[in-house]
């Protein structure tokens, strides 16, 4: 079974057997999620599945998937952070002028509270931008399998469609794992 790697139709009996071989795995793996799940995970779609695995380009998408997700994760937390930090300091430097603006006895305090809400408004929507980018890059992983053909990979906002779509990715990193532990990638 060494010979796997990189399979493309040349040899058809190998091609089977490693078919065969990815179906099994695929079939164990499943036994681990929960069983709303596997009753969800037919035969054929295991089968289809291992089908699109054959060769090993759906390994380097997925990966290259993951890298992009990672990075793209990375940069939207530290973008968080730092809007949180200068959301932060304009509170303080807000607060320091109305205290400042008290001790000298002018009112502000409705001017303060307009100024604290837009405060309030400009982060939430900037928080809401994260989200927005985050949910694009989950349409664009979703679009790149699809088209690749993985099966169960279609764009959609359904939760429970989107928890389907994560455990396929899983038993795809599973198993991408331990064919690499093996040596059969």
């Amino acid at each position: 079974m060494d010979g796997y790697p990189g399979v493309t139709g040349g040899d058809s009996t190998q091609q089977q057997e490693r078919h065969y071989y990815l179906l099994s795995e695929l079939q164990t793996l499943v036994k681990g999620l929960p069983s709303s799940f596997q009753q969800r995970l037919s035969y054929n779609t295991l089968s289809d599945l291992a089908l699109a695995l054959i060769d090993g380009t759906v390994y380097e998408i997925v990966q290259g998937l993951l890298d992009i997700q990672h990075l793209t994760e990375k940069n939207l937390y530290n973008q968080r952070q730092k809007l949180h930090c200068e959301h932060q300091a304009l509170k303080q430097d807000l607060a320091r002028k109305h205290k400042d603006a008290l001790q000298s006895c002018k009112s502000h305090n409705l001017v303060t509270e307009i100024l604290t809400s837009l405060l309030t408004e400009w982060y939430c929507s900037m928080l809401l931008k994260i989200v927005a980018e985050m949910d694009q890059k989950v349409i664009d992983q979703q679009n790149t399998l699809e088209k690749a053909g993985v099966p169960g990979f279609y764009v959609t906002t359904n939760p429970q469609e989107l928890t389907m779509q994560m455990n396929l990715l899983e038993l795809m990193l599973k198993l991408q794992q331990k064919e690499s532990q093996s040596g059969l990638l």
